[in-house]
């Protein structure tokens, strides 16, 4: 699996979620290869505080999948899923995470706390963190550097 070339591809929907003025975080979720779905975070859109792009790109593969059970999958997201997406990989049985850029004040997944790993939940996952982090930070910073000036 080439880890950077479906980071290119959450990086997209993060792109989606910047040009509507949403968070831009982005998010796929890949099975024996193929993308199976593909979210941004469409909170403001929404008017939904769950509108991440984890959770939406869960539920998209799971109705796909046909299964709440998302077996041997990867979800590739441009930044470090907060406490409520890392607890919905968990639960959804993700097999592995591979995020952009780490999230000091609220990532799960290791920076504040680790979820994904906690040897007191029924799963664990394999996580890889970095994977075109300078891409995913720059989107970031450009979005929070916008709101200031407007």
């Amino acid at each position: 699996m080439d880890d950077e070339m479906f980071m290119h591809r959450a990086l997209l929907e993060a792109k989606k979620a910047y040009l509507k003025g949403e968070v831009p975080v982005g998010a796929i979720i890949v099975a024996d290869g193929q993308v199976v779905a593909r979210a941004h975070n469409r909170k403001e859109e929404l008017h939904d505080p769950t509108a991440h792009a984890e959770m939406l790109a869960i539920r998209e593969a799971a109705s796909r999948l046909g299964s709440w059970r998302l077996l041997g999958t990867t979800m590739y997201v441009t930044l470090e899923p907060c406490a409520m997406c890392a607890g919905a990989l968990v639960l959804a049985r993700v097999e592995r995470l591979v995020y952009g850029t780490p999230d000091p004040k609220a990532g799960a997944a290791g920076s504040v706390t680790n979820l994904v790993q906690h040897e007191a939940l029924n799963h664990r996952m394999e996580v890889t963190g970095g994977v075109l982090q300078k891409e995913c930070s720059a989107l970031l910073q450009q979005f929070f550097a916008d709101l200031r000036d407007s």
